[in-house]
């Protein structure tokens, strides 16, 4: 089970795990409603590496990429949920739209997103990850899962049921 942490206790672990020559990778993303293909790309991402990094998005965050109502999950619960991933050794909460800053001061090995970006290229945090020699992955299964697509099979649910 991995641990939830500050960025100063990651940047302390990380060191170590440099020291004692561990592969380092980063995940990102909001993890609102955890679903398969959540796990699925998790479990991409640790085979990439020795110690599987992540990073979630805050609530503020949350709620500004994906509108009124989310996250459904506060961001210290989301982080506890992904910490008990067998995959995960540490989740951290970030803040922004973006995890480059984050990126920038941990300097994974590997950052992983998901095969929906088509190219490692197409990831936005591609060209921070390339600078201090670090490589972007591609891992899990297609996007075939969505939070967004379980709220709205949820909705229908409760409106087929109040008719």
């Amino acid at each position: 089970m991995g641990d939830v942490l500050t960025e100063r206790s990651l940047a302390a672990l990380r060191e170590a795990w440099r020291d004692s020559g561990l592969t380092v990778v980063l995940a990102n993303g909001h993890f609102d409603l955890l679903h398969v293909g959540h796990l699925r790309y998790l479990s991409g991402a640790k085979a990439e590496g020795d110690r599987l990094v992540v990073a979630i998005n805050d609530d503020a965050s949350v709620a500004s990429l994906k509108g009124p109502g989310r996250p459904l999950v506060p961001a210290q619960e989301r982080a506890e949920l992904l910490a008990a991933f067998d995959p995960v050794d540490a989740v951290i909460v970030f803040s922004g739209d973006s995890p480059a800053s984050l990126i920038e001061r941990i300097r994974p090995d590997v950052h992983c997103k998901g095969p929906d970006y088509g190219t490692p290229e197409e990831v936005p945090e591609y060209a921070t990850v390339r600078a201090y020699g670090g490589r972007t992955a591609l891992v899990g299964d297609p996007k075939d899962h969505a939070t967004s697509d379980l709220i709205a099979n949820l909705k229908r649910l409760i409106a087929a049921t109040e008719a």
